[in-house]
């Protein structure tokens, strides 16, 4: 494998990371935030992308980044009041979102499981243009992303410093204390999914725009593997202020993507990535209590050989 090969490889997988990690923030936001396990990503990342796909294919690329992040609220909204209005548990309003999802998504793309997109202008075609006969030509599509990133890091976390921001951080926090402080937690939940929801409809939309397709299983296992990302990125930065913590979870996306692509590299057959991707997420989840458990595995071990 050749630097020029490993460049490649890299600058794919950074990519990839940088439009994923769109859905990484939004479940930061839902989960380390607001203390809720949104299970319709999957469906929610496809509704953004079917949405976005659809507008997009009319000639409005930046007009369906709009739509798909409003889609993206719209599914927030549905799952959060499901949750606060109906007392549904948050992983079943979650599954339930999801699985309404597939038929809302089919509906949106036609009735089709695939939209092609190789002839559209898209946002990253537009910015290749624009960028045409410069050194940074063949960066075209990183710079999307990576203004994309930074644009929604910023927002994010001003939108986190806030009045409204930090009710929704104190409601992940202590609940309890939040309602006996009248604040509505009705109210900075479905709030909470609602801009979460918007960040994955937009990583959705984003997607399908770099790929120029869109298919039904677009976002499947999103959840997964915005979930490995999170928990990366607190290994790495997982401490700090909200913006240092923001940045751990891109780094954490851009390190799973690269194991990713790496894995399809050595030619790893495509039914054995979910396998990967729910190792990974293993792994990092089992990281933390491993390492508070490995000076008294050292101390067993020491204790054992002395023994004999």
């Amino acid at each position: 494998m050749d630097i020029q090969t490993l460049l490649s490889l890299g600058q794919t997988a950074l990519e990839l990371g940088l439009i994923c990690s769109l859905t990484v923030l939004a479940l930061f936001l839902s989960y380390s935030m607001l203390n809720v396990c949104d299970l319709s990503t999957d469906g929610c990342f496809t509704l953004g992308a079917a949405v976005g796909a659809q507008i997009a294919l009319m000639g409005h690329p930046f007009l369906a980044i709009l739509a798909a992040m409003g889609a993206g609220i719209l599914s927030g909204f549905v799952t959060g009041t499901l949750q606060t209005k109906f007392g549904i548990n948050s992983l079943l309003a979650g599954i339930v979102v999801n699985t309404g999802l597939y038929s809302v998504n089919i509906a949106v793309m036609g009735g089709s499981s695939l939209l092609n997109m190789n002839k559209t202008v898209t946002v990253f075609t537009m910015m290749k243009g624009l960028l045409s006969g410069t050194p940074l030509a063949s960066y075209y599509k990183l710079i999307v992303a990576l203004i994309a990133v930074i644009l929604v890091v910023a927002l994010l976390t001003l939108f986190l410093g806030t009045r409204l921001g930090l009710a929704i951080r104190a409601t992940g926090n202590n609940p309890i204390m939040v309602k006996s402080s009248s604040i509505n937690t009705v109210f900075t939940t479905i709030v909470g999914l609602c801009v979460a929801n918007a960040f994955t409809g937009l990583s959705g939309c984003l997607l399908a725009q770099y790929q120029k397709s869109v298919n039904i299983d677009i976002g499947s296992g999103m959840v997964t593997i915005a979930l490995a990302s999170l928990l990366i990125g607190a290994t790495i930065l997982g401490r700090g202020k909200i913006v240092t913590r923001a940045v751990g979870v891109v780094l954490g996306s851009f390190i799973f993507r690269l194991v990713y692509t790496i894995a399809l590299r050595f030619h790893l057959p495509a039914f054995m990535l979910k396998l990967v991707s729910s190792i990974i997420v293993v792994i990092a989840l089992s990281f933390p209590y491993l390492k508070t458990q490995l000076p008294m595995m050292k101390r067993r071990l020491t204790h054992s050989k002395n023994n004999r």
